[in-house]
């Protein structure tokens, strides 16, 4: 019986409605721009921040990464003619980080050098990084072709090299892969796999990869390059000595992260006076970039809420002007016996189906429109179940809270005065 009537009046509310389609439209219009706008930005910041967020998890939350960098007398000092520059990671470093921390499970070196490599006609300037095989393990990047590097290729000082899929592009184009000969500065190293790398830096953030990288044993980086590199320009030629250029340390677990990072940066400043090293905690940034990604959807939300509240006062503003109309019908209705109740849940239904229909078409642009920004502007956007949700309990609220005075308004109408009113 009860949801009989309750459907009753939906009826009515809706045929009520009908008679004065266009200004039932333009009352609608706030909320579905309010709705709309309340799902395209959190899809848009959601898309961005999970970009981010997925980025530096690929990092390793259990992993620290230490770069070697110039202190900053050295950067200053970089227009002068310099004998030698040394600075950076020390082996003894990689030694004392892995048999004084209980809590690191390993330490992965890098070393870095700069070269050309050939096939044929074609050349190409790369990165050089030589490492261990455990660099593959903490790193983690999709294998294309062939294999990485293993325990005996160490064991052998193998000459072989795993390219990222950019280089084997573009010294491989038309040769088979996997085994081919690249001449890297003056030594030649077979190919024995391809792996697709990131490359991204942003603030405090850096993959420890790029796609012009090449990756070879760490003893074979070190035989035959040496820690000394020589740089010439116009009328000028630097030198530096970096014995490693990076290490990425793994933690045992996520809890011992920040201490361990901690302790590490404290035993590496008794070392290294000159600050000559940087250290970055995928960790602290992920809570960091989660942190950002809550502000800024409080104030993305904020921003739409202003249309939203726009809506609302445009429903009320129409419903107004509805009690005033409908005076005499308000009269009629109360002389025959019609409780207050009865009409304030009449004039609630109105405003509730205005505000639901405009927000349920607000659903449809706001998912609309992330879909444009994704195909035409290449964005990443995330429509999210829960800013869905949101957005109905949010227009439904909209509807009983603005639409709450004017139906108090007309349950309120003297019955007589009402059928007086012309």
């Amino acid at each position: 019986m009860l949801n009989t009537r309750f459907f009753r009046n939906v009826r009515l509310g809706i045929k009520t409605l009908m008679l004065h389609k266009m200004r039932s439209i333009l009352t609608m219009t706030g909320m579905v721009f309010g709705v709309g706008a309340v799902i395209a930005m959190l899809a848009v910041g959601e898309g961005a921040s999970k970009e981010a967020l997925d980025q530096i998890r690929r990092l390793g939350s259990q992993n620290i990464i230490i770069n070697s960098q110039k202190s900053v007398q050295q950067a200053a000092s970089g227009s002068m003619r310099v004998r030698m520059n040394i600075y950076g990671l020390l082996y003894d470093d990689l030694d004392r980080i892995t048999q004084s921390f209980d809590t690191v499970e390993r330490v992965v070196p890098a070393k870095l050098i700069r070269g050309t490599g050939r096939i044929g006609g074609r050349s190409l300037d790369l990165r050089l990084v030589g490492t261990t095989p455990s660099w593959f393990e903490l790193v983690e990047r999709k294998l294309i072709a062939g294999r990485v590097m293993t325990p005996h290729d160490m064991q052998t000082n193998a000459n072989i090299v795993v390219l990222t899929e950019h280089g084997a592009r573009k010294l491989l184009a038309g040769r088979s892969t996997i085994g081919s000969q690249v001449r890297i500065n003056q030594g030649y190293f077979t190919v024995v796999g391809v792996i697709k790398s990131e490359s991204i830096q942003s603030g405090a953030m850096q993959t420890p990869d790029e796609e012009i990288d090449a990756y070879i044993p760490l003893n074979v980086a070190i035989e035959r390059f040496g820690d000394i590199t020589t740089t010439r320009g116009q009328g000028s030629r630097s030198r530096e000595l970096v014995e490693l250029h990076q290490l990425i340390v793994q933690v045992d677990s996520i809890e011992h992260v920040e201490s361990t990072a901690a302790g590490i940066e404290r035993m590496l400043s008794l070392f290294h006076s000159k600050k000559d090293y940087k250290m970055s905690v995928p960790l602290a940034l992920l809570r960091q970039a989660q942190a950002t990604q809550r502000t800024f959807n409080i104030v993305l939300g904020s921003i739409a809420g202003i249309s939203l509240l726009i809506g609302g006062i445009g429903i009320m503003n129409i419903m107004l002007a509805s009690v005033t109309e409908r005076t005499r019908e308000i009269g009629i209705r109360r002389a025959i016996g019609a409780r207050r109740k009865q009409i304030i849940g009449q004039f609630l239904i109105e405003t509730v189906v205005l505000s639901v229909t405009g927000g349920l078409i607000g659903i449809g642009i706001g998912m609309l429109i992330p879909w444009l920004i994704t195909m035409f502007a290449d964005m990443p956007t995330v429509v999210t179940l829960w800013s869905v949700l949101l957005s109905v309990v949010i227009s439904i609220g909209v509807g009983i809270i603005f639409g709450m005075y004017p139906a108090m308004r007309a349950a309120n109408l003297d019955p007589i005065e009402a059928l007086r009113h012309e």
